[in-house]
């Protein structure tokens, strides 16, 4: 299983993150985000992947920051069209969406083949880090070919839950606002011990 744990920024959070042996860890670019990232950290990850989160953005923006952070993917957490997708050939990309019902689904179909992986999140007030879960029953309506990433208010009591979640496109899961101490700041101690648990 994939653990991306996203929203990172402080040097240090950053290193004890990385330590516990995650896959993917998440930078958001998107200035109303109160996880955005104002400077570069002191410290970026090398033995996990780097992702770029971002919210309809200029693609040459997307590009620049892409070069300076040395990102292994791109995510895009807005309403960037299939076109968009295509505009980044050659870059590995994510495509979140927004999930309340099976009806949002479908809004997958026209990305199929132009990304790597889907991120299913929580409909909300914000595009993500609402911290509220969706009735992930929703997804036995999921019947895509593109793998997807479990995504929306997993906290530390969601163990058993997430064991008990079968789908075969599944392949891991976003960790974020449940673990924090403060926006941006991680509970290491939470994390430890439910990835452990994992």
């Amino acid at each position: 299983m994939i653990v991306k744990v996203c929203g990172m920024r402080d040097a240090v959070n950053i290193r004890e993150v990385e330590a516990l042996g995650i896959d993917l860890m998440g930078f958001i670019f998107w200035p109303k985000s109160s996880r955005f990232v104002v400077k570069r950290p002191d410290y970026l990850p090398i033995r996990c992947k780097r992702v770029g989160v971002f919210v309809d953005e200029d693609t040459e923006r997307v590009c620049r920051i892409a070069e300076d952070y040395m990102l292994d993917y791109i995510q895009l957490h807005g309403h960037e069209r299939p076109e968009y997708c295509s505009s980044l050939q050659g870059r590995h990309i994510i495509k979140a969406f927004n999930i309340s019902t099976a009806d949002d689904l479908a809004h997958t179909l026209p990305y199929e083949g132009l990304v790597d992986y889907f991120l299913f999140d929580t409909k909300g007030k914000s595009v993500g880090g609402n911290g509220e879960k969706f009735d992930w029953r929703v997804l036995n309506h999921y019947d895509g070919s593109t793998p997807f990433i479990l995504s929306g208010g997993i906290g530390p009591e969601d163990r058993v839950s997430i064991e008990n979640f079968h789908h075969p496109r599944c392949v891991g899961i976003d960790l974020n606002s449940r673990f924090e101490n403060a926006p941006g700041k991680k509970d290491i101690k939470k994390l430890k011990t439910f990835i452990e648990s994992l």
